[in-house]
């Protein structure tokens, strides 16, 4: 790439903060490896809209993966008075949040032979010239949410501090070229600090020539489960001819032998089975293809599985394995928070077909964690029509694209 690359150094920006902080804010740009992960965790766990998608463990693993692709451009915010060297504007208790970005052109060269889709959308968006330097949320390209790291009540002034930071002169070590563009996508429709950021990015526009776009990205089916755990009151819910569907493929899977889903270590070998599975059913069309994109998904996929096996009790990367029969049909990469379980993807052995393992697979993951009391089944991106079977309803997903209208 010809942007220029990262530098520990933190450039400092300031911005009037609102009341709930009571203090100017101080914005620095600093490496990722800088952040320290006490200030990272503590304040993910103080944000609204947090998903695992927002977790450090994804982070470091994107980076690992595909850190050739962008520069990090992460943004960390403390109260001005706090801030009073750089060692202590990264003090893990002062920091009020934590905004992850990156930059890189709109499109790579590169980018034809290395890319993989993770998920593939029938929404057309506002397009952006290739060649545009543009101002992404990090590690976004992998993830279906994203968002700031902070309390509730620090949201606005963490807007207005990272709008004042925008519009800023470049961070002279990333070079003197200006972003063309600011494409935020990710931003939950429910999450609080979407409106935050729109409205202090529509009070700069016109200071400063922007143009301020808020459009549908895409949509993310949600199954909302029943309260009492039992599936057979989550099935009565569906649709006749789903709940008929579903069923029958149940009962002939069973057939073979008992359906059973399992959760299994995420360790080098259950990360390669599952995706010895994706490939078997997708082939070229897969996320890990032989090619240089293909390669980069394993290898990110590997470390996060790596990095979430050392979480512990606080993992919430869960690979899955459904069998029938004792035989292996279908297996799953997904997130579990405890009360969502985020669908990210599968795999299924294409020579099951009269097992139906794609339906019957899913199934079992369903019922697994209605059973393990979990409210909510998130499909996670895409409008894939087999999603609303299973009861899902459109919660959509935004993109904020700040364009400027004066050369700079």
């Amino acid at each position: 790439m010809p942007l220029p690359t990262d530098t520990p150094v933190p450039p400092r920006h300031t911005s009037t903060a609102s009341p709930a902080i009571g203090a100017d804010l101080e914005c620095r740009t600093v490496p990722f490896d800088a952040i320290p992960r006490e200030a990272w965790d503590r304040l993910l766990a103080a944000t609204p809209a947090a998903t695992p998608f927002s977790r450090w463990t994804l982070h470091r693993a994107w980076w690992d993966a595909y850190g050739d692709t962008a520069h990090q451009q992460y943004l960390c915010l403390t109260a001005a008075d706090a801030a009073t060297d750089d060692e202590a504007a990264l003090d893990p208790g002062s920091l009020v949040a934590i905004v992850p970005l990156m930059h890189r052109h709109e499109v790579e060269p590169t980018d034809a032979a290395t890319a993989t889709a993770l998920r593939r959308s029938s929404r057309t968006v506002s397009p952006v010239p290739p060649e545009a330097k543009a101002i992404f949320m990090g590690a976004s390209y992998h993830a279906d949410y994203a968002t700031a790291l902070c309390a509730p009540d620090d949201q606005a002034a963490v807007a207005q501090a990272l709008v004042a930071s925008l519009a800023g002169a470049p961070d002279p070590d990333h070079g003197d070229q200006p972003w063309d563009v600011v494409d935020l996508r990710r931003l939950r429709d429910d999450d609080p600090f979407l409106p935050a950021l729109e409205n202090a990015f529509r009070e700069a526009a016109a200071t400063h020539h922007w143009e301020v776009l808020r459009e549908e990205e895409d949509v993310c089916p949600i199954t909302t489960l029943p309260a009492d755990d039992d599936w057979e009151s989550y099935l009565a819910s569906l649709d006749k001819k789903s709940r008929h569907e579903i069923r029958r493929k149940m009962r002939r899977a069973e057939s073979a032998g008992p359906l059973e889903f399992r959760l299994v270590d995420p360790t080098p070998e259950a990360v390669d089975v599952f995706i010895d599975l994706h490939q078997s059913r997708w082939g070229q069309e897969g996320l890990f293809p032989d090619t240089p994109g293909g390669d980069r998904s394993r290898r990110f996929l590997h470390r996060l599985a790596e990095l979430e096996a050392a979480e512990g009790e606080g993992r919430q990367l869960q690979l899955g394995r459904v069998e029938a029969g004792g035989r292996l049909i279908f297996a799953t990469v997904g997130f579990d928070d405890g009360t969502t379980c985020y669908f990210y993807n599968a795999g299924m052995e294409p020579d099951a077909r009269e097992l139906s393992p794609g339906v019957t697979g899913t199934a079992a993951y369903v019922r697994d964690r209605l059973a393990a009391g979990r409210r909510r089944f998130d499909f996670l991106r895409g409008n894939e029509p087999y999603k609303y079977e299973w009861g899902a309803v459109d919660e959509p997903i935004h993109r904020l694209l700040v364009s400027r209208t004066v050369s700079t």
